[in-house]
Parts: C-alpha cells; sequence; structure tokens
C-alpha cells in the first residue's frame, strides 16, 4: 500500500506483515519516555601532600618502634647487669658456707672479723646474711631476712639459688643455698639418719644493679638521639630529591606556551610517573582534537554563513529603495527564503557540531527497537512529502529489531538521510524508509531509497564530506546532512553504503538505496536491560 496526500490518516498500532509497506502517517504513536536527572554535589576533598604522607608512613613506624626499642633495651640491660652480681653473691654464699659447721650437735659459723667485715663491705648497697640451722633455727646474721621456701623441688643442698624479695622496704637479691653439716662421706656413711640441712643466704639491694643498667641505656641510647635527626633529616632529602623530577614536570608544563598542546616527553620522567605522563599525554590528544573540531566548526560557519548573511542584506536594501509594493513584496519573499536557508543552515552545523562531541558518557548507548524508531521518524516527515506531493512509505519485518545506540542520534541520522532523499525526488516521486535484519549474521539494516537523479560513482566518494554537493544540482542544501549521516554511523561502529536504487527501472532517474548496516543485540540482553 502507498501513501498518498488524499488519504485519510488512521492509527494502526498493530505491526504488519513481514514486508508489507505501510504509510508512515499510520506507523502508530511514539512511546513514551521519561528521563529523571539527579543533581549530585560532589564532596569536597581536602587536597594532600604527597610528600607528607609518604614522610607520615615512613616515620610513624619509625617513631612507633623506638619507644619498644627502648623497653627491650632495658630489659636486657638489667639481665647484663644482674650477671656480674649474681656472680658475686655466689661467691659470697659459697665461702660463708665453708665457714659454717656443726659441733656437739650445735650448728655454729666460725667468721674471722675480716669475713664479716667483708660481707659489710660496701658503700652503696645494703649487704645482709643468715645462716639458719637444720630446724630453721637461727644462728648468725640479720634475723628479719625472710627464710627460703625449703620445699620447693628446684632446690638441691650444695646448689647455689637466687630469688627477688623485700627486707626492710627494699627490694633485694639474694643467693641461697643448703650444706650438708655431716662433712665427710664417712661421717654420711656412718649415719643413717636424713641430712642435716642448714641454710646459708646473703642478700643485697639493687642500686648497683640499677646504676650499671643506666649505664648500659646511656650508651646505647644517647647515640640514638643523634642518629635519630640524622636519619630524618636524609629521609627528608631523600624524598625531597626522590619527589623533584614532579615539580620539573610541573615547571616544565607551566613553561609551556598556552596553545601547545604537543605530547609531554616521556623518556625525562622516572618509571613511576610514566603513566602519569601517558595520561596527560592522552588528555592533551583528546583535547587538541576537540580545539581543532571547534576551530574547523568556526571556520566552515563564518564561511558558509557569508552568502546567506550577504544575501539577506542585499534583499533588505534593495527593499528599502523600492516604492512600488510589488517589488517590496517580492524583496521580502526572498529575504524570507534567505532566511530560512540560513535558519536551515545554523541547524544542521549546530546538529554536526552536536554528533562530533558526542562521547559514550555524553550520550550512553541504550537497547532500541529499530523499527519503532524509525517508525517515529518517518511519521515525522509525512507533512513534508504532503507538500512536495512525494509517496512516503515505511516497511519493516513483523518482528523486532534489537540494536544498541544513542536514540537521539540515530533519529538524527534517520532525519537527514529522508531529508535529502525528499529534497533531491521529484514531485510524484517515492521514498521508502525499511528496517530489516538478517538473524544469521546478527546485522541490522536501516535502507532509505529513493527514484530522484541519483549520484553518479564518480561522485559517491565526495558526498560524505562536508559542504560538498554534486555538480549540477539545483536544490538548496548545505552539504552538510550526510556529513552528519556519516560521523554518527563512525560513533555506532556502523558501516554506511551508497547503491543505486534497485526497484527504479528509469534510466534517467536512477535513484539513491542508502544503507545503514548496525549490530544487533539479544533479545534476552534487551529483557534484562530493560527489567
Amino acid at each position: 500500500m502507498r501513501w498518498r496526500q488524499a488519504a485519510p490518516i488512521i492509527a494502526m498500532p498493530e505491526l504488519p506483515e513481514a514486508g508489507q509497506r505501510q504509510p508512515a502517517a499510520i506507523a502508530g504513536s511514539k512511546s513514551k519516555r521519561h528521563t529523571a536527572t539527579i543533581a549530585t554535589q560532589p564532596e569536597e576533598r581536602t587536597q594532600r601532600s604527597l610528600f607528607g604522607e609518604i614522610l607520615d608512613w615512613m616515620l610513624a613506624p619509625l617513631l612507633l618502634l623506638w619507644p619498644m626499642s627502648i623497653a627491650i633495651t632495658y630489659l636486657i640491660a638489667q639481665s647484663i647487669a644482674n650477671q656480674p652480681f649474681d656472680r658475686a653473691l655466689e661467691d659470697s654464699v659459697t665461702v660463708l658456707a665453708q665457714q659454717v659447721s656443726e659441733v656437739n650437735g650445735k650448728t655454729v659459723a666460725r667468721l674471722p672479723v675480716s669475713a664479716r667485715d667483708l660481707l659489710r663491705a660496701d658503700d652503696i648497697d645494703n649487704i645482709y646474711f643468715q645462716i639458719l640451722g637444720p630446724k630453721g633455727e637461727f644462728v648468725e646474721g640479720d634475723r628479719d631476712m625472710p627464710a627460703p621456701l625449703l620445699d620447693d623441688d628446684r632446690l638441691a643442698y650444695g646448689v647455689v639459688q637466687f630469688r627477688n624479695d623485700i627486707l626492710h622496704g627494699n627490694d633485694v637479691r639474694i643467693a641461697y643455698t643448703q650444706i650438708d653439716l655431716r662433712r665427710t662421706s664417712e661421717q654420711r656413711a656412718a649415719s643413717s639418719k636424713e641430712p642435716r640441712l642448714a641454710t646459708v643466704q646473703v642478700g643485697e639491694t639493687l642500686e648497683k644493679r640499677a646504676q650499671l643498667a643506666n649505664e648500659i641505656i646511656k650508651g646505647v641510647i644517647l647515640p640514638q638521639f643523634i642518629i635519630l635527626p640524622v636519619a630524618l633529616a636524609l629521609v627528608w632529602f631523600a624524598l625531597s630529591r626522590g619527589l623533584s623530577p614532579l615539580s620539573e614536570l610541573q615547571q616544565r608544563i607551566r613553561a609551556r606556551r598556552p596553545d601547545d598542546l604537543s605530547p609531554i616527553d616521556s623518556g625525562q620522567v622516572p618509571e613511576e610517573i610514566s603513566p602519569l605522563v601517558r595520561s596527560l599525554n592522552d588528555m592533551l590528544a583528546r583535547l587538541s582534537q576537540t580545539i581543532a573540531l571547534q576551530k574547523r566548526f568556526i571556520a566552515d560557519a563564518a564561511h558558509q554563513m557569508k552568502t546567506p548573511l550577504a544575501g539577506m542584506r542585499m534583499q533588505s536594501e534593495l527593499a528599502l529603495r523600492q516604492t512600488d509594493q510589488a517589488d517590496v513584496h517580492r524583496s521580502l519573499e526572498q529575504l524570507a527564503k534567505s532566511s530560512e536557508s540560513a535558519t536551515r543552515l545554523v541547524n544542521q552545523l549546530l546538529s554536526l557540531a552536536r554528533a562530533e562531541n558526542q562521547t559514550p558518557d555524553t550520550a550512553p548507548f541504550q537497547p532500541l527497537e529499530l523499527s519503532e524508531l524509525a517508525r517515529t521518524v518517518v511519521q515525522d516527515w509525512v507533512p513534508m512529502s504532503f507538500t512536495q506531493h512525494i509517496d512516503l512509505g515505511f516497511e519493516q519485518p513483523g518482528h523486532p529489531i534489537m540494536i544498541s545506540g544513542n536514540p537521539i542520534m540515530l533519529r538524527e541520522l534517520l532525519s537527514n538521510l529522508l531529508d535529502n532523499a525528499l529534497h533531491y525526488t521529484p514531485s510524484q516521486g517515492s521514498v521508502t524508509v525499511r528496517a530489516r535484519a538478517d538473524e544469521e549474521l546478527g546485522l541490522a539494516f536501516l535502507e532509505v531509497e529513493d527514484n530522484g537523479p541519483g549520484i553518479a560513482i564518480s561522485e559517491r566518494g565526495h558526498v560524505f564530506e562536508r559542504f560538498y554537493r554534486v555538480l549540477g544540482s539545483h536544490t538548496a542544501g548545505s552539504g552538510l546532512g550526510l556529513a552528519i549521516v556519516r560521523e554518527i554511523a563512525q560513533q555506532h561502529d556502523a558501516e554506511i553504503e551508497l547503491s543505486n536504487n534497485p526497484h527504479s527501472h528509469d534510466p534517467k532517474a536512477p535513484g539513491c538505496l542508502f544503507r545503514v548496516t548496525l549490530r544487533m543485540i539479544a533479545r534476552q540482553t534487551f529483557i534484562d536491560d530493560i527489567g
């Protein structure tokens, strides 16, 4: 069925049979889409110093480990300080034990005056000793010394043991042992009784030990107070030296001219900064491309706008000089046509600029049904086909054709193809829009064919260039429509082909067939995305 101006417009929401041609005006209603934009305010983030952060991570463990090292050093120093004094106490206990014996069943200690003076001779610590008999009776020394735990399993007579205790409110270190009063082996063999054990112990306060431990700590810690600032200074210098390439890179970038968008030499920066430099070079390349497009757009717009603006000015000046109303009316009509042409040129320039600046972020792709999109676009161009007395039709299969793309850009693509076809198709001609698919290859095809004068093979390689118009064409136009089509097709990884209309049998009007090939997506993917 072909659509003509006299036919009524009837809404037909049902899909036609496969291959059936239907009027564009009855192609169904447009689907409504609601877009919600959520304004989000980015959170302000405090700028951090890379130098300070690295310095913190280096110094924090050092400052935490330093007190731990002091504590461990102090414990080791105390252990080292105890060893010589414990040996001295052990010698004192051994010498004192040799002076203890049993006379007539009584424990006695024969201590010469020099031995007593030796035990008491200490100008720093207080020395205490005590001798106890087998039954724990006091024999000699200091009565108030605490007695050892004789039932300790670790205690064996003849072996010197050590313990820490408190005497007169002071911490003391005590060495003690038990001796068998049966001195000779004959005495021990003749007696069948249990051994008679006397207890001998010598203790001293801990002043000398503490002094020695403090001296060791001072000998170890004091050099650290000198080494630590030096280490901090070296760390500071090393960080400053290590981060100096960043400062040099900053100076090189600041020294550039404002219009210098050439890549930064990554060979002069450390390996760790190379990814950053490569990212900057990529950004500079994109920025350079964007600026080049803007410059070209401005130059093209200025060049193309000169002609219609000059014509409008000439027509307005001519209308001001005219006195005859008919001449003024003709000038105003010509001025209206010029303004319409200028408006069309501006709109197409804006469309081209918008198409060139589209990115996946600004124009995200989404699943689309190609037949529905094409049908709504064709429906918008039905009034123009009425005006030009052109039969405009639409063909689609009986099943959905799912693709992925930006609906606004694809509508712009098809609109420019239709605009081109309607402008070059003579009155009483026909234009057909067709959506079809090849399920085996996974390809979708969007075709626009007309029975106009066609395009010579030698011209087909140039018609997609900006402002190019076929020689001998008397139809008004800007030469931007097909350039917009090519730009949008490239953004969708689509292929566009131009050939003669295979359904045209008039050699004087071979017509054109524009075919845009897109990739299909699985229907299940579409259902998952919209679900």
